[in-house]
C-alpha cells in the first residue's frame, strides 16, 4: 500500500512540476485566440511531457530495476560464484573501457540477466540465480559479455531517446 501511495505521490509531484513549467513558458495554451490548434505549441507541450517521462525514467532506471527484482548488489563477495561473477564482470568492464558497474544477483528461477544505468560509469548488471544454476561459466560469461555491451554501447540512453520520441507522438496525436 504504501508503494502504491509514493508511486502515485510522485506522479502527481512530475505532473505539478511540468505544469508550473509549461505555465511559465507560456506553453500551456494549445488553442490560440480563435479557438484553433496552435500545433508548435502543442508540439512542445507533447516533447516536454514525453521527454521528461523518459528521462526521469532512465535516471531511475538502477534504484528501480534493483528494487522491482530485489536484487541484492555485491559489495563484499560471500562465495566463490559471487567473486567470480565479479571479478568476471571487472575484467569485462576494463575490456570494455568503461566503469565498473553494480554487480547484482536476484532471485528468481528464470535464466535472465540485465543492464541498466544512466551512463556507461553509471550502471549496473544483474543476473538471476536461475542464470547461475543453468549455464556453464563459460555461457554465463557470455551473457555477462553482451550486457557489458548494452552498457558500453549506450543503449539505455539511446532507448530513452526513442521513448521520448514515441512519448512526443503519442501525446501530441492523443491531443488532436
Amino acid at each position: 500500500m504504501k508503494r502504491i501511495f509514493l508511486f502515485i505521490l510522485t506522479n502527481v509531484a512530475v505532473l505539478a512540476v511540468i505544469s508550473v513549467t509549461l505555465r511559465l513558458l507560456g506553453v500551456d495554451r494549445v488553442l490560440d485566440e480563435s479557438g484553433a490548434i496552435n500545433f508548435n505549441a502543442l508540439l512542445t507541450l507533447s516533447a516536454v511531457i514525453g521527454f521528461s517521462g523518459s528521462i526521469v525514467s532512465l535516471f531511475l532506471s538502477k534504484w528501480m530495476a534493483k528494487r522491482s527484482v530485489g536484487a541484492h548488489v555485491i559489495e563484499n563477495p560471500q562465495d566463490p560464484t559471487e567473486r567470480w561473477l565479479v571479478d568476471t564482470v571487472r575484467r569485462q568492464a576494463d575490456a570494455a573501457g568503461i566503469g565498473m558497474p553494480e554487480v547484482a544477483i536476484y532471485d528468481a528461477p528464470d535464466v535472465n540477466a540485465f543492464a541498466t544505468g544512466w551512463n556507461r560509469n553509471n550502471s549496473l548488471v544483474a543476473v538471476s540465480t536461475g542464470l547461475l544454476h543453468a549455464m556453464s561459466r563459460e555461457e554465463a560469461e557470455a551473457v555477462l559479455a553482451h550486457e557489458i555491451s548494452h552498457v558500453a554501447n549506450g543503449d539505455m540512453v539511446t532507448l530513452a531517446l526513442i521513448q521520448g520520441v514515441v512519448n512526443t507522438f503519442v501525446v501530441f496525436f492523443a491531443k488532436l
